[in-house]
């Protein structure tokens, strides 16, 4: 009585159907985390290489003279209109620019402040317009959302209580003579 009932379970656990539907099952998750890290891992370098790019021709300009009277909110219009993909740049970017003396060479040693993004306030910043041959020390810090905060490199980033990283950048000019 006991094997009349038992025999149509072992039929099935005998039988060999499902077995590609397995391996499927298996192998796709882990397709998935790799494309997502992949496409995750190409925007950050595209953002990266776009800000520093952004941030390298606007000071330029700024060295040049270009900017009569600079302030935190030209620059950081010319920087997020040169960056194409930051998204909401403007809200989310900071701005440091300080003097270094030439007598020490004293450089900035603390990190440089990002947007909270949780916080309705801002952090206060040194924006330092230099005169002629002053060696000025920039940095940059813009928070960007990560497309997959949750799976591969999303999950290995230092992200905001919203899910974004901070991407840094710093350069370094002298201003040109007028």
């Amino acid at each position: 009585m006991i094997r009349a009932l038992l025999a149509p379970f072992r039929r099935f656990l005998a039988g060999e159907k499902g077995t590609a539907s397995l391996e499927f099952v298996i192998s796709v998750p882990i397709l998935m985390v790799i494309f997502c890290a992949s496409f995750e891992s190409g925007l950050l370098m595209m953002r990266s290489i776009l800000l520093e790019q952004a941030v390298d021709r606007t000071m330029r300009e700024l060295r040049l003279g270009h900017y009569p009277l600079p302030t935190s909110a030209l620059l950081k219009e010319e920087i997020c209109a040169r960056g194409v993909i930051l998204q909401n740049c403007e809200d989310n970017i900071t701005i440091e620019l300080v003097r270094i003396s030439t007598s020490t060479w004293a450089v900035p040693t603390s990190n440089i402040q990002c947007v909270d993004r949780d916080e309705d306030i801002d952090p206060v910043l040194a924006l330092q317009i230099g005169q002629q041959n002053d060696v000025m020390l920039v940095r940059i810090c813009v928070i960007q959302d990560a497309l997959f905060p949750n799976m591969a490199i999303g999950a290995q980033m230092p992200l905001d209580g919203r899910d974004g990283y901070a991407l840094i950048t710093t350069s370094a000019f002298v201003t040109e003579p007028t």
